[in-house]
């Protein structure tokens, strides 16, 4: 009949701003299943932290489902997030930043599968992240779940160049078209 249900057991309907940040981040962790699976049969190291974070993707999940405003104490001890998550991305972003050439210029999403498929799940990323900062505004989602999104798309990106730079591929440049 158009409606679901939150984690807390309160009905909302389908087109809820909570249900389209949950579909958003959904589709997020599948767009980075799949190119955890391309950069895998490139041999890619990183593959074990993307799959880490499919997990903590679920755990995002299980915060926006379960809305502050109508949770217990108990839902919210179960779903909440720390910004452990957030400083572990940081991390791995300087990592791979220390190893990339200085970006000199907008690249396009290229580079081969790997990093193709790595910037698409940066861009499916910034949408989720569109979809959560009205809730955390809201005072429906933890503050956490927006900023590790943030740092999520950060990461994706730096991936991304990595993944291209570690395959020999190279990454397309923005030029202007010419009038």
């Amino acid at each position: 009949k158009g409606f679901s249900s939150t984690f807390t057991g309160e009905r909302r309907p389908k087109g809820d701003r909570i249900f389209e940040a949950l579909g958003a981040t959904d589709e997020l962790s599948s767009a980075i299943g799949l190119a955890g699976e391309f950069s895998s049969e490139k041999g890619h190291t990183f593959v074990e932290q993307l799959h880490k974070v499919q997990c903590m993707l679920q755990d995002v999940g299980s915060n926006l489902a379960t809305p502050l405003s109508s949770a217990r104490e108990a839902h919210r001890k179960r779903t909440s997030f720390s910004e452990k998550p957030v400083l572990e991305l940081e991390q791995w972003i300087d990592s791979y930043s220390e190893q990339l050439p200085p970006l000199r210029a907008f690249i396009l999403p290229s580079g081969g599968r790997s990093s193709a498929a790595l910037h698409l799940s940066r861009a499916v990323c910034r949408r989720a992240e569109r979809c959560v900062v009205p809730l955390v505004q809201a005072g429906e989602a933890d503050p956490n779940v927006a900023k590790y999104l943030n740092r999520l798309s950060d990461y994706l990106f730096v991936l991304a160049r990595y993944a291209a730079m570690k395959e020999g591929k190279e990454e397309k440049i923005y030029v202007k078209p010419e009038p």
